[in-house]
């Protein structure tokens, strides 16, 4: 499916509006890595084909290996390879992500993620899943998808 529009020519303001939100979490001291896990993780709950493509790339270019971005949508079971904090703030992204079906945020998420994060940058991590929530329903409202890679037209053409 072809986009079905260009928001960001049409409502370069919005867009706009919604990089400063990028931009500021750019420097709030959040690693970088972290975020991309979760934009990765909530892309996936949200089913955003062309941001799944955009942090599995950025991931890929920080250095993160393809074992842990195979891994991130079954993190619970895998083992040893997310750290306490990562599943923390995973299942935090996971329960706000998903808030319209639940109407709730578990206790339970909520105290781990607590002991994992400081107040700000809990607010931070927030702010992270709620932008990343906010650029997938651009994306998949509109149909926005990634743009094939040369082995990615190789692979569908076969």
């Amino acid at each position: 499916m072809s986009a079905r529009l260009n928001y960001a020519a049409i409502a370069p303001g919005a867009i706009k509006a919604q990089y400063g939100v990028h931009t500021y979490l750019e420097g709030c001291g959040l690693p970088m890595t972290l975020q991309e896990l979760i934009f990765l993780r909530v892309s996936q709950i949200n089913g955003c084909a062309y941001c799944l493509d955009m942090h599995s790339k950025a991931l890929r270019q920080a250095g993160e290996g393809q074992q842990r971005l195979d891994a991130v949508a079954g993190w619970r079971e895998a083992h040893g390879l997310f750290s306490a904090r990562e599943q923390a703030a995973l299942a935090w992204a996971e329960a706000l992500t998903l808030v319209a079906d639940t109407r709730q945020v578990p206790e339970a998420i909520y105290q781990s993620v607590k002991a994992q994060f400081e107040d700000r940058e809990l607010v931070d991590l927030t702010l992270a899943i709620c932008s990343i929530n906010s650029w997938n329903r651009l994306a998949v409202g509109f149909a926005k998808g990634p743009q094939p890679d040369a082995e990615s037209q190789k692979a569908a053409a076969a």
